[in-house]
């Protein structure tokens, strides 16, 4: 299992990592990104983590 933080004080609020997760665990609130889904729906893929030019999103195995 695996879990996605967001780091609100680094997020800018692209949006880019809601359109690209593959499970739709992310969306937007307000002008920040935000976890809306459940934990065990991440699959580990990191695209998220990839996609954020700033760094606010991270993924750990628990």
């Amino acid at each position: 299992m695996f879990k996605v933080q967001i780091n609100q004080d680094k997020c800018q609020g692209c949006g880019e990592c809601v359109e690209n997760c593959p499970a739709e665990l992310l969306a937007m609130d307000g002008d920040k990104a935000t976890v809306v889904g459940e934990p065990d729906e991440c699959l580990g893929c990191e695209t998220c983590v990839s996609i954020c030019q700033n760094e606010a999103v991270t993924v750990s195995e628990v």
